[in-house]
């Protein structure tokens, strides 16, 4: 089941964005503190090792660690950047100029769990779709292992919402003067809210957008009315983190607005992209990212005349 309406975004503060990836009693009063325990309650249990089912590129790849960035005090910020193997023929392969035309942008935003190696074969994966997939690091070089570990992390991050927008604001204005013609932003989880965190931020300055699961708050009526980016939000209908009442009330602010923004529900919970996590649902996954595939192509790779 989708929803397709034209939405407007407001900045509400990250305990509201943060609120999303809590747990079932996450309402959009929670405090941050309040936001990473209930986040903590709905991955109970959860690890974030590697698994084979975390696909790999269908096409060869390069990826390296990159600085994006420096932080207020001057620390530089490093990512991870994968491109393909031979951009030019992906180029060719989609009708544009190798000569002329560059490798569109994706700014890819971690899970709570941090930049840590699922990640990573995420990025390797977007990039084999054809585009500059950078993936930023909003826990400064730290990744947790366990609930407990990332809820510190998550608690430390959001102590610093400035800087958290400032990080992905450097993403962006990283690969645009580095060749990017357009630039996404795509995100799970906590990287979900933060996704709707920086439309919030800079409602115009990514061409598409797609949050995994994340909470949907920042897009109040206010926030919408100045939204210019389209929008794709994947939600869980069992999701106890992001609860369906959170996505009934989007829908509810999305009527006669502007914004385009397309929302899909699936039979899971949070985290169901997640390929090692307790809430993986592999057909709801492959859906998603079927969908997800489609909206980038289109709006990273517009048709030309």
């Amino acid at each position: 089941m989708s929803t397709t309406a034209r939405i407007p975004f407001v900045l509400i503060g990250l305990v509201f964005l943060l609120a999303g990836c809590g747990g079932e009693g996450a309402t959009e009063s929670s405090t941050d503190a309040t936001a990473a325990e209930t986040m903590a309650e709905g991955h109970e249990g959860d690890t974030p090792t590697a698994t084979k089912a975390a696909r790999e590129p269908t096409v060869p790849v390069e990826a390296r660690e990159v600085s994006y960035g420096n932080t207020a005090d001057g620390t530089p910020i490093t990512g991870y950047l994968a491109v393909p193997a031979t951009p030019d023929s992906v180029l060719a392969a989609r009708d544009r100029d190798p000569s002329v035309d560059a490798l569109p942008g994706l700014v890819v935003v971690h899970e709570w769990w941090g930049l840590n190696d699922n990640m990573r074969t995420a990025t390797r994966r977007l990039a084999g779709e054809g585009y500059r997939a950078l993936a930023v690091d909003l826990y400064a070089d730290s990744t947790a292992q366990t609930p407990k570990r990332a809820q510190a992390l998550m608690k430390q991050a959001t102590s610093t919402p400035e800087a958290l927008m400032a990080n992905l604001r450097a993403a962006h204005d990283h690969l645009q003067p580095n060749g990017a013609s357009r630039v996404g932003v795509l995100g799970w989880c906590f990287g979900g809210g933060m996704t709707f965190r920086a439309l919030a931020d800079r409602p115009a300055a990514f061409d598409v957008a797609v949050p995994y699961y994340g909470t949907p708050a920042p897009l109040t009526a206010a926030v919408l009315q100045n939204l210019e980016t389209p929008v794709l939000a994947h939600f869980g209908r069992k999701d106890n983190v992001v609860p369906p009442k959170q996505v009934e009330a989007l829908r509810a602010r999305l009527a006669d607005t502007e914004a385009d923004v397309q929302i899909y529900e699936y039979d899971a919970g949070h985290a169901f992209a997640n390929p090692s996590g307790k809430n993986y649902n592999a057909a709801a996954a492959r859906n998603a990212w079927d969908r997800t595939t489609t909206v980038l192509q289109e709006h990273l790779y517009p048709t030309t005349e």
